[in-house]
This record gives structure tokens, C-alpha cells and sequence, in this order.
């Protein structure tokens, strides 16, 4: 019976050809980056590798960051739908850093801004109380829902970067947002063309954020 249990020990650690040893331990996950956003950063009305956030991965990659891009955004998010779902993408992703892009449905719908401002608030503070570091992005919405409340609505997305002291890009679509040529047929989602000029809106706001590339000599 003692020897039958010794072979039975040594089966049990036995390691079959092709198998990592026992000891070997698992490969780190990298830090994730998540993008909590709506059809903007979703891609709506193009191929998902065609949108600002599957550039951003991709920029990411060939640069040396060492995090994992997870696209969180939703076409028709607004901010309400994005505290409901925020609690568990923190507690799933563990995000080293998140890009809060919500806001513009809720200013489709007359929200009023101090529900947006308020909203916006508790998704920076629920982020950074899971240890995320965030960037605010920020929106405009036509004209037509006349001025005070355009340019309060506006002007929501700097008040709340500057009292929760997180970083800022004013307004997602600058340098597209006077020319049709840039949107689909709604006016409302950017075509593909334009993704990259996107993606360079939030770049130089998002870098300082991630740190130093996680490899060394990496393309700059």
C-alpha cells in the first residue's frame, strides 16, 4: 500500500510532454485601458477595426504601451446607462486607465445639465476610486437647442475635469465638425476616413496618462 501510494504522489505531478512545468507561473495580464463610451467610440456605421478606438489599440501596440484596450461604449449610451454599467466593468477589467465619452445622447434628449454635470461627476469618482486614473471627453451638441443651453451643456464636460481634477479633451470632434463630408448620412456618427483625426484629438490629452512605453525601444 506504500508503495502504491508513492507512485500515485509521483503520477500527480507527472507533466506531460507539452505541458508547462508545474512551477511555471502564469504570464502577467496587462493593464487595461477602458473606453466607457457611446456610438462615437463604438463605431457606429463602420467596421469595428475602422474606429478611433481600434486605432488607439493599435497605437498603442506598434509604441510599446503595454495595456489591453477593452471598448466598453454602447450606441445610444448616455450617461445614466453608463453609471448603471460602470460598477462592473470596474470590477471585471480592474482598468489601470478609463476614457469616460458619454454625454452627447443626453444632450439629444434636453437632459438637463445639472443632471449631466452630476452624472459625469459620479462616473470620474467612481473610476478613480477604483484606482483608474481618467481622461473626460467631451461633446457638442447642434445649435438648434439654442444657446444658453448648448453652451451650458458644453461647458459641463471642463467644469467637471476641473473639480474632479482629471484630464480633458473639450470636444471629440474638433477639426471634423464643420464639414459634412466627414459624417454618414445622419450627421450625427464620423465616416472612417476620419477616425485617425479622431483618435488625434484624444492622443495628446491620453498620453500622459499611460507612462513610459513597457518596452524598451519601441517606435516612437
Amino acid at each position: 500500500m506504500v508503495r502504491c501510494a508513492r507512485w500515485l504522489s509521483i503520477l500527480a505531478v507527472a507533466v506531460l510532454p507539452g505541458s508547462p512545468p508545474a512551477t511555471a507561473a502564469a504570464a502577467p495580464v496587462a493593464p487595461a485601458l477602458v473606453v466607457l463610451g457611446d456610438s462615437l467610440s463604438a463605431g457606429y456605421g463602420i467596421r469595428p477595426e475602422e474606429g478611433w478606438v481600434a486605432l488607439l489599440a493599435r497605437r498603442l501596440d506598434a509604441e510599446g504601451y503595454g495595456y489591453r484596450v477593452v471598448n466598453a461604449s454602447v450606441s445610444g449610451e448616455t450617461t445614466a446607462g453608463g453609471l448603471a454599467r460602470i460598477g462592473h466593468v470596474l470590477a471585471v477589467q480592474h482598468p489601470a486607465i478609463v476614457v469616460i465619452e458619454l454625454g452627447a445622447n443626453d444632450g439629444l434628449r434636453g437632459l438637463p445639465v445639472a443632471e449631466l454635470r452630476r452624472n459625469l461627476g459620479d462616473l470620474v469618482r467612481l473610476a478613480r476610486g477604483a484606482g483608474a486614473r481618467v481622461l473626460l471627453v467631451g461633446t457638442r451638441i447642434p445649435s438648434n437647442y439654442g444657446p444658453a443651453y448648448t453652451e451650458d451643456y458644453f461647458g459641463s464636460f471642463p467644469t467637471v475635469a476641473r473639480e474632479q481634477r482629471v484630464a480633458l479633451v473639450p470636444f471629440l470632434l474638433a477639426g471634423i465638425a464643420l464639414d459634412e463630408r466627414n459624417f454618414q448620412a445622419d450627421r450625427l456618427h464620423p465616416v472612417a476616413a476620419v477616425q485617425p483625426r479622431l483618435l488625434a484629438t484624444v492622443w495628446p490629452a491620453l498620453q500622459p496618462l499611460l507612462g513610459p512605453p513597457a518596452r524598451r525601444g519601441a517606435a516612437r
